[in-house]
This record gives C-alpha cells, structure tokens and sequence, in this order.
C-alpha cells in the first residue's frame, strides 16, 4: 500500500527535476557557460532533493516543521517559475514546454498526499479490528430492523384481527337489535288490533262483564326492589357488642374475628360488615 503513493511521487519528482536541470542548461548556457548553468539546475535540485529527504526524515520521526515544509514549496516554485520563463521565452514547443511546468508543483502536492497517508495509516490488526466493529454494528442493526419488521406485522394482524372480530360483534348486535325490533313491531301491532282487543274482550267478559282490559307490553327495566321477608329487628350496638364478645370467647384461646364473623351470621343474625368491625373493635 505504501508504494501507490511513494512511487508516484518519486517518479514525479525525477523527472521534474531532469527537466528542471535541461531547461537550466539549455535557458542559462546561451548566457553564462554551460558549468555554470549545471551548477544553478544542480543548485535547484538539490536544494529540492535536501528539504524532502530532510521532510522524510522528520516524518518518519512523527515531527513536522514548517520552515522545512516553506523551503521545500520555495524550491519548487522556483523550478517551476524556470519551466514557466522557459516556456515564455522559447521560440519553438512554447506550449510543450508550459504543458510540463507544474511537474514540481504536482510533484510537492504527491508528496504531501504521502505524507497525509502515512500519518493515517493502520495495522492490519488495528484495521481486522475496526472491521469486526462495523460488522458488529451492522448485524445489530439488520437484528434490529428485522425485530421492528416482524413486531409491526404481529401488531398488524393483532388489529386486523381485533378489527374482524369487532366488525362481526357488531353485525351480530346489529343483526339482533333489528329481529328484537321486528318482534316488538310485530307485538305493537298485535296490541293495538281491534281483532285482538275484541278476542280479549270476550274471554275476560264472563268473568269481568263490562270490563275490557288492557294488554300491555311487558317492560324491560328496573323494578321496585322487594323488601326481605321476615327479616327481624336491627340489633343496638350494646346487644351487637354482647353477642360479639360471647362469641369471640366461645373457644380457648379466643376466636379471630373472621371466624367470629362467620359463626356471627351463621347463628342466624344479621349486621353490616361495618357494624360488626366496630362491635369487634369496641370489644377488643
């Protein structure tokens, strides 16, 4: 993985700086001797050559300096400004000349991205690891979105089943609440027939004469209550307290009051359960 990123950029670099020293030799050899010329290309280059090893070196160390990091770019503007005055200035292959001069540009910019990519590189170890999560975290989540899926189809055939069985409810009530009004219907009319006023007449007149009695719909609804037969006079709370403390000492040890409560009412009297608490408190 290392070498995609440090190949490119080194071959960007040798040939930006081949091309930094010919242009060199060939712009500067008119003009001075071509030795001279040699050493000014040789002079960029190495200069170029000695801030990235220097910028290497501290990078592997983990360190970073700018002052190194601003050499660097300068000496490769400085090549590149040379490929752009050499281009400006060339009679012939201007443009093939000016098509090559961001080479050193292109080549800092490679080695910058090396640079980012050994700062965020992994081990294997740690990248298994961090696989492992994203696996982990993707089977919880097809886990849970399965469990949402199959929770809202349960819930949806519960309402759909609920809703059937309401509907069918209420087809029955409705069902019915229609034959119980044909039923009464059919009684009203009855009742209010002359024919069955005039049968009712002559069954009920030999032994009523003159009467013609009604006959009336039975009513559904509450009646009167009846009021207990035979039921015998309250107790005072003396008399209550009496039979309570008689009771509760019937046995030895004595008696709770859930069993006195059952002999209480099993010996025939009657009291409120709130009365018989009290008559039991009062004597405890």
């Amino acid at each position: 993985m290392k070498t995609r990123t440090v190949l490119p950029a080194a071959v960007m670099t040798a040939v930006s700086m081949v091309l930094t020293l010919a242009v060199v030799v060939m712009w500067l050899g008119t003009a001075v001797p071509w030795p001279v010329a040699l050493v000014v290309g040789l002079g960029i280059d190495g200069g170029w050559l000695a801030t990235l090893a220097y910028e290497r070196r501290l990078a592997a160390q983990g360190d970073h300096n700018r002052v190194v990091t601003a050499v660097g770019w300068s000496f490769g503007l400085l090549a590149a400004g040379v490929l752009v005055a050499h281009a400006a200035t060339a009679d012939a292959s201007a443009g093939a000349w000016l098509a090559v001069a961001w080479l050193p540009i292109a080549a800092k910019a490679l080695w910058l991205v090396h640079g980012l990519w050994e700062r965020t590189a992994l081990t294997p170890a740690a990248l298994d690891a961090i696989r492992c999560i994203q696996q982990e975290a993707r089977d919880e989540a097809a886990v849970a979105r399965a469990r949402l899926r199959a929770e809202a189809t349960t819930e949806e055939t519960r309402l759909t089943a609920v809703t059937g069985a309401g509907a069918r409810v209420a087809r029955v009530q409705a069902e019915t609440a229609r034959t119980l009004a044909g039923a009464w219907k059919e009684l009203e009319a009855a009742r209010q027939g002359e024919d069955t006023g005039r049968a009712l007449t002559s069954v009920t007149g030999r032994v009523t004469p003159g009467v013609t009695p009604r006959w009336d719909l039975p009513v559904w609804g509450p009646v009167e209550p009846v009021a207990a037969l035979d039921a015998g006079p309250a107790l005072s709370d003396a008399e209550l307290d009496t039979l309570v403390d008689d009771i509760r000492h019937s046995e030895d040890p004595a008696l709770s009051y859930r069993e006195m409560a059952a002999r209480f009412r099993a010996s025939g009297h009657s009291a409120s359960e709130v009365r018989l608490r009290a008559a039991w408190k009062r004597v405890v």
